[in-house]
């Protein structure tokens, strides 16, 4: 590959370490040796199309101030061809507002890694990735997170990126745990401080868990769980007992999904019910980010 880009008098700058400092680190340090207005990812094991770099460059330059904050995503297509199969549609067919939108959801980012074109004015103000660990860390995620009060979000809408999977993909060694924290400390910070009430679609373990990590002030707003269960409505309520003065701290009805009010948590997988949970979800005209957010 260097012989070819050198026979194209294509610069090539190589760094390496004695010691891995791990995936933050080797970002930071690729996007401090280059000096381009832009930064385009790609990862080892991808490959992208040839008209990449023209696409996205133009896409950036298509936002405000010439791309200053600009941050650039694709559609991708995999290999093997329709693994992760649900994930990929989901990235895929994004609207420009549900990039902003269902950014709380267990996928991550709206706009994926390795699709991603983005202004070094914007890298250089999030700071760069996460160092502090070696493996195991969603530092994508949170770089994301970081940038989104200040970047300008765009997809090219067609595939740019050939993203492959393998069951080595660093995504597999990233914490859970991690992630869930994150996803619903950003969603309390943009979201729930700003609800006076908030109700809870799935009266199951997703809802559950999701009621468990909420701040305690947050506890307080939840007035209903929701759902589609008969044997789930029949119980009535979910009390939360406290183990150590040993009473029922809390005692939340558990309603039919009909008779929820906005605003309300969207604990449900997306694309996992045939349509089902989608066209009860259409049939309340809600307005997503104000009336429901998903958190799924």
């Amino acid at each position: 590959m260097l012989p070819k880009f050198q026979e194209l008098n294509i610069p090539v700058i190589l760094g390496h370490g004695d010691v891995s400092g791990g995936v933050g680190y080797a970002k930071n340090r690729a996007c401090l040796q280059s000096t381009g207005e832009f930064l385009c990812f790609l990862d080892s094991d991808d490959v992208m199309e040839v008209d990449r770099l023209k696409l996205q460059y133009e896409a950036a330059l298509s936002t405000e101030n010439n791309g200053q904050y600009a941050f650039v995503g694709s559609q991708f297509t995999r290999k093997p061809e329709g693994s992760t199969g649900r994930y990929a549609r989901w990235a895929c067919n994004l609207s420009n507002d549900e990039l902003q939108n269902q950014i709380y959801t267990s996928f991550g980012p709206t706009l994926i890694a390795p699709t991603w074109f983005i202004s070094r004015k914007l890298f250089d103000e999030v700071g760069g990735f996460n160092e502090q660990h070696l493996t195991g860390y969603p530092e994508d995620l949170e770089f994301f997170y970081k940038a989104l009060s200040l970047a300008q979000l765009r997809k090219v809408a067609k595939p740019l990126v050939m993203y492959r999977w393998h069951p080595g993909c660093a995504t597999f060694i990233v914490d859970e745990k991690t992630i869930f924290k994150l996803r619903i400390e950003e969603l309390q910070r943009n979201i729930l401080e700003n609800w006076e009430t908030i109700t809870i679609w799935n009266a199951g373990k997703h809802g559950r868990r999701f009621y468990k990590f909420l701040h305690p002030e947050n506890q307080k707003k939840v007035i209903a769980f929701c759902d589609v269960s008969e044997r789930k409505i029949r119980q009535g309520f979910y009390e939360i007992y406290d183990e150590t003065n040993r009473k029922v701290q809390a005692r939340i009805p558990i309603i039919h999904h009909k008779d929820a009010k906005p605003p309300t948590v969207l604990c449900v997988k997306l694309d996992m019910t045939d349509g089902q949970f989608e066209e009860y979800l259409a049939q309340k005209n809600w307005k997503e980010s104000v009336d429901y957010v998903h958190f799924s």
